[in-house]
């Protein structure tokens, strides 16, 4: 087996840094910037690496085109293929078709078509096959000795892995106080490129890796448990079930701390991310900022950088997200009445709400499928308040006036 000092020397900071002059002008070098606010939310000090505004919004642009342009001219004639569903597809499929290169790839046929639109507008050419990602990376690998094309991972390469590394050079380079580094694992890419490349340049830096609590595949590798790697999470640019091999063996050597982050969690850090630095990132992105937020005690008082590695989210889901948000911290909510079926009797509760100042958003009547008599029926109000405490004040309220009242908690 490779040992991990021989792992280790297939990536040094000379790649990244030949990466860095490589790429140089042909992707954004984005900005960090501290984060006053959230800097007094977690206790830590947070700068914030803007790797949404790539122009595929993600990082992983860097490694694809790094990947690209040490291939032999020949090979790069032929083409590439990949088997993506998400920014490594865009990233490939934009800057090859900036260089010439033919770019092949392959999407499980349950991929939503607005990730194969993107791909395409980027000038990939998409090639559906199979219901699972595994499915459809075993039909790339086909494809690449079929068609004799070059196939380029997504994580487990160390010309990928050196381009991703291009994030850690600039946050110190911009930022040279960092003491800490909290970066979203996956496949291990980003991870294990930003750590060869900063632990570098400043030995004594801490480096934390994150991983959504649904997937903590390379936690289990690294760590010896056996906790499942299953279910929908927010975080799909980092649901590996399999981490790198390569990028597993530098990491164990180079990390200080690996954590979960539940979805929850990733959920009110995006929410935070729209709210106070009015950036848009998707669930990836938003997981080295919930690890500071879930874990205070790894972070209070270190000077923290933390990267946001994409914003490709589905607006209709940023959409859900944002209003669950509300639901938590009490801005909005849904109460459950029980009321009398008769003229009259949602009057005298519109009388409470306005009495509160608390607006109605919508309101449902069950009459049919309840435990209730007859004449009775349930009503839920959907409705918004100021605060947590203007709402239960108006709860308060209606109870005091003979209302029974239960509000419909989320998940």
């Amino acid at each position: 087996m490779t040992s991990l000092v021989q792992t280790s020397a297939l990536l040094t900071l000379d790649d990244v840094r030949a990466a860095a002059s490589r790429i140089a002008g042909a992707v954004v070098r984005t900005d960090i910037d501290h984060s006053q606010t959230l800097s007094e939310i977690t206790g830590a000090h947070v700068w914030l690496k803007f790797e949404n505004l790539q122009f595929t919004a993600a990082y992983k642009e860097r490694g694809a085109l790094n990947a690209m342009l040490l291939m032999d001219p020949e090979k790069r004639s032929r083409g590439v293929i990949a088997a993506s569903a998400g920014n490594h597809a865009q990233g490939l499929s934009y800057h090859g078709t900036k260089l010439g290169v033919p770019v092949t790839i392959v999407m499980p046929r349950t991929t939503p078509s607005v990730k194969v639109m993107q791909t395409e507008a980027v000038g990939g050419k998409v090639v559906l096959h199979g219901e699972t990602f595994d499915e459809a990376y075993a039909h790339a690998r086909q494809l690449e000795q079929d068609l004799g094309l070059t196939f380029v991972h997504p994580f487990d390469d160390p010309h990928v892995a050196a381009g991703q590394g291009t994030v850690a050079l600039e946050m110190l380079e911009d930022v040279p106080e960092l003491d800490t580094l909290v970066i979203p694992i996956g496949g291990g890419g980003l991870a294990s490129g930003m750590s060869v490349a900063a632990r570098a340049i400043k030995p004594d830096i801490r480096i934390i890796g994150v991983e959504a609590e649904l997937f903590p595949s390379m936690y289990n590798r690294l760590k010896g448990t056996d906790l499942p790697c299953a279910g929908d999470t927010l975080a799909e640019g980092i649901a590996v079930q399999e981490p790198g091999a390569f990028t597993s063996k530098v990491l164990a050597e180079l990390l200080d701390d690996l954590v979960l982050v539940t979805e929850g969690q990733m959920e009110r850090a995006l929410a935070l991310l729209v709210q106070i630095e009015k950036t848009v990132v998707e669930g990836a992105g938003a997981a080295g900022l919930a690890a500071v937020m879930a874990y205070p005690e790894l972070f209070k008082d270190r000077k923290v950088g933390i990267v946001l590695t994409g914003g490709n989210i589905d607006t209709r889901l940023l959409a859900n997200v944002l209003l669950r948000d509300l639901a938590r911290s009490g801005r909005l909510a849904r109460l459950r009445l029980t009321l009398q079926d008769r003229p009259g009797a949602l009057f005298k509760v519109m009388r409470e709400f306005d009495k509160h100042s608390v607006n109605i958003i919508e309101i449902y009547h069950q009459r049919i499928f309840t435990t209730l008599p007859a004449k009775g029926l349930i009503t839920d109000i959907e409705c918004e308040a100021r605060d947590a405490d203007q709402l239960d004040a108006l709860v308060a309220s209606l109870r005091t006036a003979g209302y029974s009242v239960t509000q419909v908690e989320l998940g």
